[in-house]
This record gives C-alpha cells, structure tokens and sequence, in this order.
C-alpha cells in the first residue's frame, strides 16, 4: 500500500503456513486477496512476502516467476519486501532455535540470501526500494567462537557485494536488513553499532556497506530489551547505520503478580522461542530463553501459583510497583487493547511512527508482522486470520494518517 512521502505499508505473509511455491502463492490467493478486498480494493496492494528457501527456488523457475509477475500485475498487488529470517519450515512444529539456523555462518545462508534478492529485483515496481530482512547473524546459544564471527562478517560482506552488483545491474535500490532480537548475535543498539563498526573496520571507505546494508528495526524485539526508540533510532543513523525496514508489532509486558503469571501460561506454547526480559526496580537485567524458564523461575519475581491454586492476587488491577517487569517476546496483535494484568509495547511502535512523522525519510519500509496467529490463547484468536489482518490495518491506518504518513 503506498502512503505519504513514498511510504509502502505492507503485512508479512509469513503469518500463514506455506514451505511450497504451491503453498505460499495459495496463501496469496486465499489470503492476502480476501485481506485487500476489505483494505483497499481499488488501490495498488503491497505484499510483504516470505519465502522459505524450497519456495524461492521453485519461484525461481523462469516460467513460475513470469506466472507471478502477470498474476501480480492482473490484480494490481505489487511486492517490495521479503522476509528472509526463516530459512526453513515455520509453522506447525517445533521451530525454536531451529529459526536462526542455517545462520550466517553458512554458505547456505548467503545463498538463500542471494537468491531472494535476485527474485526480488525482478519482481519490484518501477521506482521502488526493495528490502530484504534476515536474522542477525546467529544465535548467542549456539555460543560462536572467533572464527565463527568471523565467517559471520565475511558472509554478510559477499552479500553485500552481491546486492551491489544486482543494484548496478538492474538500477534497482536494493539493501539487506538485520533484525536485531534477544539472545541474538546482535540484540541491542549497541551491538549492533560495535557490530557495523568492525565491518567498516574491514571495509574501510567502501560505500557499498551503507547502501546495502542496514537494520530491520523490529518495535517489539527493541522494546522487550527496554530500549527506547527516542534513543535507539537516533543512535543507529548517527552511527550511519541505514534502517532498511520497520517492523511494525507489539509485545507483551507485565508485573509477575500471580494472576499475571496464570494468565502467561496461555502463552507459553512448543513451536517460537518468547524469549523474555526481566528488569527489576533498581534496573539489573536477566534474560530467559523462553517464557516457561522464567515462569518457573522464582528469582523472576512475583510468586509462581501451585497447579490448581484458586489464590487470588491482592490487586490483580493495580501491578505492585516493587515488582520487576517482564517484557516478553510475543508478538500480540496491533489492534488487541491491553487487559490488564498484562499489558503491551504499543508505547514503543507508536514512538517510532512519532519520529517516522518528524524525519519521513528515516525509512521507507513498514510492514506488519503478528506471525503468531495460529498459537495465540483463545481469546486473541476470536477472528479469522484473514479478519484479523483487516483490524490490523484498521489500527494502522489511523495510527498513521494521524501523524500525516497516510
């Protein structure tokens, strides 16, 4: 969807099953096409696409890639972004740490990454960005050593110098954006400001690094590390760093009271890492792999209710201010009001939109990402997946035009 200022708005397709070229494109059909129809019929519809490697490379056949290319072009949907995180299958079984891998390490990685960018420049409109996201290089628990790091770097450079050649051939803008998450490589500002201060170090005075290479700031990854976007995004681009795209989602966050604690246990499930960050009043830091760790944690804060416990919390509206604050990776839909005793990271998403409403230029790219549709509680899970995409829009959009981007 286009907006103001040379904006694109999209939703990232990697919220429906689909490993396939048969899958995804189904997806497309079934899916995104009934979504535009409540969004905006008559307007151009951008498309944030995920494809898995199988996927690309089945897209990649020159008759399937032309199929898609008329088939976008009759429906009036345009794609200007992929989503390059997950490599492999990503929904209905155990996914966890399995997301980050192959990581960037790997020559398999480079290739994925290659190839999207490739698929991409053919299937951009003319005029417009492309962007690719990937995930920031590896993953802390697979505890990488130097040599590890440094094939890290090297990759990302060949992929760099790819992106250029692609760019120089085709006349396409194209640039690759690491997506900074807990208990990754690269999960903060700072590391990731130390992180493309040793690649400038390698690479000295070569602009293609700044072209092609940036940031996917994703508002629920940067807000579940308590950073602030008053802070964080000022620091990328006064360290140079381009932001390649914005991820648009929220996070859950709360005070461990035990009715918080009994209502988190919905939300610990088998399939993605929530990853969860744990700040106390005199702001020490302690971070979980996964929900259930902490839930199960004592020194977490708050107590931990016996299975079965009917044990009302004191003040279950009112978060005791002496506990700590869990922020929890998990993205929660846009348009759902926070119900107390949890609560969201809205604050953060909509801060980024204040200062994308001040500096339009900061970046170009936003796309909505609540890939976690299929295993949210019950209650978030009222509508169907096409109607939920629909209210995330309609929470977008106002959010937006309010700030004049739309």
């Amino acid at each position: 969807m286009r907006l103001n200022h040379g904006l694109h708005l999209a939703y990232c397709t990697n919220i429906h099953r689909g490993e396939t070229w048969r899958e995804t494109f189904e997806s497309l059909t079934g899916h995104a096409l009934a979504v535009r129809e409540r969004v905006c019929p008559k307007k151009p519809f951008a498309i944030g696409l995920r494809l898995s490697h199988r996927a690309a490379r089945e897209l990649s056949e020159p008759g399937t890639l032309l199929a898609f290319q008329r088939w976008l072009a009759q429906k009036d949907c345009y794609v200007f972004t992929i989503n390059g995180f997950p490599y492999g299958q990503f929904h209905g079984t155990r996914v966890k740490e399995q997301a980050y891998l192959p990581d960037w390490t790997s020559p398999e990685r480079l290739a994925y990454t290659n190839l999207l960018f490739e698929l991409l420049a053919k299937l951009l409109p003319a005029g417009v960005e492309g962007s690719v996201s990937t995930l920031p290089g590896s993953f802390k628990g697979f505890r990488l050593n130097a040599d590890a790091l440094k094939a890290i770097r090297q990759n990302l450079w060949y992929c760099v110098e790819h992106i250029a050649h692609l760019a120089e051939q085709t006349g396409r803008k194209l640039h690759l954006g690491l997506e900074p998450e807990p208990l990754c490589l690269l999960e903060s500002s700072s590391e990731t400001i130390h992180f493309f201060d040793r690649l400038r170090a390698e690479h000295p005075r070569d602009p293609r690094l700044a072209e092609h290479l940036g940031v996917n700031y994703d508002t629920c990854h940067f807000a579940v590390n308590f950073e602030e976007p008053q802070n964080a995004l000022p620091c990328l681009l006064h360290h140079g760093i381009k932001i390649s795209k914005i991820h648009l989602s929220s996070a859950l966050k709360v005070r461990p009271t035990a009715a918080a604690r009994r209502m988190l246990a919905a939300f610990a499930e088998d399939v993605y890492f929530h990853q969860v960050v744990v700040r106390d009043p005199a702001g020490n830091r302690k971070i979980y792999y996964d929900l259930p760790d902490a839930l199960t944690d004592p020194e977490a804060g708050g107590q931990t209710p016996e299975a079965g416990s009917q044990t009302q919390d004191p003040s279950p509206e009112v978060p005791d201010a002496n506990l700590p604050e869990w922020r929890i990776h998990f993205h929660v839909p846009l348009h759902a009001p926070a119900a107390a005793p949890l609560d969201n990271t809205t604050d953060h998403l909509l801060g980024v939109l204040d200062l994308l409403a001040k500096n339009p230029g900061l970046c170009s790219h936003l796309e909505m990402e609540t890939y976690t549709w299929e295993v949210l509680p019950p209650e978030l899970k009222s509508l169907s997946v096409v109607e939920q995409l629909a209210a995330e829009y309609a929470w977008t959009l106002p959010q937006l035009a309010e700030r004049g981007l739309a």
